[in-house]
């Protein structure tokens, strides 16, 4: 996504279950998970091809499938109130390239997975992290190497401490080793950044297509950082998540207040996993020495810097690097 001059001078390396297949819920027919009413919502369209709607620890969650089976197998995991769309399948094919077989989900009230009324989420952050282990048990896994962003890289750390014997691999990008208040020793959001939470700018009308990608494509701005920002990437996601997603007002809210729990960073000297950290030197919503902290404090964990990069999901400019990098690890680990 992000239009970087010099890949090179950019980085730095510091050291069977049945699936049970539903139909995709839409406004007309009210299908919805028996626990829980989803949120009356747009149609949705068909599932593209090799989407499925699998029901994995009691709830209906969208899955999609790359590649062949028996090759070792890379779940994906997006961050707060992003869908599986995210991870772009440009960026899962050259995994796939790399003979991976690839997983990327939509989290509860994103895309088409199950939706909650905005600010009546019945689950938590550990619910999520359980939904990725269930994905695995729905699928037929034993095991898999997990790749989580911002959120999703919290979810990849407790799935790694509760459930080790799932986890083959551990690749985080973006996050942070603790959610909720900040530690001490970490720094804060920038204020760029604080400022930007704390305007009162009204919400956009979430059944305005234009209106809910446009406002998506400038909060990106502000999560970027100092190379060229690729909007029309950005444009081209927000435009697939809208058009696939039940609720997008759901999402925006529900995952920014979840339960996240107690605290687990620790306990990071308990991951036993490999471990491979990638984090933008320009983040700032989790600023860069908190991926030193995930680093030093993870037994044997490696991290990769990105140069001039904020909170953003791997630049298309950088794919090869980070994929490349991916493909390293997960070969390495058993």
């Amino acid at each position: 996504m992000v239009d970087l001059e010099s890949i090179g001078s950019m980085l730095q390396l510091d050291d069977a279950a049945t699936i049970e297949e539903r139909p995709v819920m839409t406004n007309t027919d009210n299908g919805q998970a028996p626990e829980q009413p989803p949120t009356p919502g747009p149609e949705i369209r068909p599932t593209e091809q090799g989407e499925r709607i699998i029901r994995a620890n009691g709830v209906d969650l969208c899955v999609q499938t790359f590649g062949d089976r028996s090759d070792p197998p890379i779940l994906l995991i997006m961050g707060g109130g992003s869908s599986m769309d995210w991870w772009e399948e440009g960026f899962c094919e050259r995994l796939v390239a790399g003979s991976r077989f690839v997983l990327r989900y939509d989290h509860r009230d994103t895309g088409r997975s199950v939706s909650y009324e905005p600010g009546a989420a019945p689950y938590s952050l550990r619910d999520l992290a359980e939904d990725a282990v269930g994905l695995l048990d729905a699928l037929g896994l034993k095991s898999a190497h997990l790749v989580g962003m911002s959120l999703g890289g919290w979810i990849g750390q407790l799935v790694a401490l509760e459930n080790p014997d799932r986890v083959r691999s551990l690749t985080l990008i973006s996050t942070s080793p603790t959610a909720g208040p900040g530690d001490p020793d970490l720094p804060e959001m920038s204020e760029e950044l604080q400022a930007f939470f704390a305007e009162e700018a009204s919400e956009p009308d979430w059944s305005d297509r234009s209106a809910v990608i446009d406002s998506i494509v400038e909060g990106e701005r502000h999560f970027a950082g100092s190379g060229p920002f690729d909007e029309e990437a950005i444009r081209e996601i927000a435009s697939r998540a809208f058009d696939r997603t039940t609720d997008f007002a759901s999402g925006i809210a529900n995952h920014a207040t979840i339960d996240s729990g107690d605290r687990w960073r620790e306990r990071l000297g308990e991951v036993s996993v490999p471990t491979l950290v990638l984090h933008g030197t320009e983040d700032p919503m989790y600023p860069y020495p908190n991926a030193v902290a995930l680093a030093e404090e993870i037994p044997g964990a490696q991290l990769l810097a990105l140069e001039r990069v904020g909170h953003e999901v791997p630049p298309r400019a950088l794919w090869d690097v980070v994929v490349g990098a991916i493909l390293r690890h997960t070969a390495s680990a058993p």
